[in-house]
């Protein structure tokens, strides 16, 4: 063999081998761009993205959160409850000219029908007790539980509380499945929140979300308010439902949502705190009601210029703004802008707070208050009452018979400072309505709060004792009010039912 020859075959060698070496660049480029798939097609899943995938999510929750709804939900129960309302008639019906055409069969005076309504409820003992919101059987005829493996039983009022919107129905059932109760004054913003309820009626529905506030109060859905609020989807039917924490426990009980006008989830929904539906619950069981502390008082929030005012070094604390004659409160000898500060040692942050406290307490328990008068701080010793039926921190006449037409309205003092709040002029007298409850035959006949009670049956209001005596004297008769609304005075009847 030649050199030549020699040259030609190292040659052809060395281009082989540089195209062995082409090939294969080209082959590994090509693993490389093609979206991780080997030349049969099959894909490569890098062990990596698994990792990247799971950072910082908490192993237990891994397959979702199912460990969390499975036990609670044979514990919370659908509620279909039915009641006969009063259905006004048209005026005309009653008219002779119209009921000649009619051979005078047309029906004369308020019709009835039934109505119906769905809501939740939590089994919290094996032997069918079950804890639900009062306006999901309030003046119901009829209840009807229906439990998760879909067995239905009538369903018995225990008791109730529409303050707090709490209320115990019993079934005859026992050997049931319950929640474990938690302790939601340990809830955190940011906490996870999971709700189960029946929604619109479609059947039991878990959603999820996070606590977004707790100790929400001032929304005028109850007189005592604490709510939990969270974005765990709740809708109408979802009332009386569970709220559970990460561990399933029970930490509250759902209550109402801020719709937008929709009627649906908005991601602002409220629960009542179990701690509170306990005690309320415990209440009902041992005395058939709600039994609460009461001091007497007429409070309310510490703003800049009442602080100014009254000489106070914080907007904390609540303002006493009148002092029930005999009461606890005027026996301790607090008196009109005294502010209380503490109560047993515990901060006062404004007269939410000192309500929640108060109502939570026994009446006969002797307290001790912290209360700034004159910018000077003093301490109290005073014994608790017990808050007559309807009666909460404001005032409502006491000895009202049960069907006074007034029941259910709270009032209190006109102030300089309420005056200008309501834009009314010195010249105007009267007591301030600063609650009516749904339903009662003032808020029937189109009272509100915000409203001035001028005139009882023609006399003169100048005071919360004037408005009570003039209410104790009528008794179970209708009354007729002069009222103020925004600087205009309207007479109303209102009707005892």
């Amino acid at each position: 063999m030649n050199v030549k020859t020699t040259f030609r075959h190292a040659a052809g060698a060395i281009m082989l081998l540089l195209l062995i070496l082409v090939v294969g660049l080209f082959v590994v480029f090509d693993f490389g761009s093609a979206g991780h798939h080997l030349l049969d097609g099959t894909k490569i899943v890098p062990v990596y993205v698994a990792h990247a995938q799971t950072r910082g999510v908490d192993p237990s929750a891994e397959n979702g959160f199912a460990s969390v709804f499975k036990p609670a939900l044979p514990a919370v129960v659908s509620i279909a409850s039915s009641r006969i309302v009063k259905v006004p008639q048209m005026q005309f019906f009653n008219d002779p000219f119209f009921q000649q055409f009619f051979g005078g069969q047309l029906p004369k005076g308020p019709q009835t029908q039934r109505e119906g309504g769905l809501g939740s409820g939590v089994i919290i003992s094996p032997d069918g007790y079950i804890l639900t919101n009062n306006h999901v059987i309030d003046k119901a005829t009829d209840i009807k539980v229906m439990l998760a493996d879909k067995r239905e039983f009538p369903g018995k009022v225990i008791g109730a509380d529409p303050k707090t919107d709490i209320a115990v129905v019993k079934i005859a059932a026992t050997g049931l499945p319950t929640i474990a109760l938690g302790d939601s004054s340990k809830l955190q913003v940011g906490d996870y929140a999971f709700a189960i309820g029946n929604p619109f009626g479609v059947g039991e529905t878990g959603t999820m979300g996070i606590i977004s506030a707790t100790g929400r109060n001032g929304l005028d859905i109850e007189d005592y308010e604490d709510f939990i609020q969270t974005d765990a989807a709740i809708n109408p039917g979802n009332s009386g439902g569970a709220l559970l924490n990460i561990r399933g426990e029970l930490i509250g009980i759902n209550t109402a949502i801020i719709s937008g006008g929709s009627g649906g989830n908005q991601g602002i929904g409220f629960a009542i705190p179990i701690n509170m539906a306990k005690h309320v619950m415990d209440e009902i069981l041992l005395h058939g009601k709600v039994v609460r502390g009461y001091i007497g008082v007429g409070i309310q929030e510490v703003t800049p210029d009442l602080a100014k005012a009254f000489n106070v070094p914080t907007e904390k604390g609540a303002l006493v703004g009148n002092v029930e004659h005999d009461s606890p409160g005027a026996k301790a000898g607090l008196q009109r802008g005294d502010v209380i500060t503490e109560l047993d040692g515990q901060a006062i942050s404004g007269p939410n707070d000192l309500r929640l406290k108060v109502g939570s307490m026994t009446p006969g328990t002797t307290v001790q208050l912290k209360v700034l008068r004159n910018g000077q701080s003093r301490d109290m010793s005073l014994t608790l009452g017990e808050a007559p039926a309807g009666k909460g921190a404001s005032n409502s006449p006491a000895g009202m018979a049960e069907n006074s037409p007034m029941r259910g309205v709270q009032v209190d003092d006109l102030t300089a400072s309420t005056r200008q709040q309501l834009g009314l002029g010195p010249d105007v007298n009267g007591v301030v309505v600063t609650d009516v409850a749904d339903a009662s035959p003032a808020a029937e006949s189109g009272l509100q709060r915000g409203d001035v009670i001028e005139q009882v049956n023609r006399q003169s209001v100048n005071s919360v004792a004037d408005y009570q005596r003039l209410i104790r004297q009528a008794g179970k008769e209708p009354l007729v009010l002069l009222i103020n609304r925004g600087g205009n005075t309207t007479f109303m009847v209102v009707q005892p039912t």
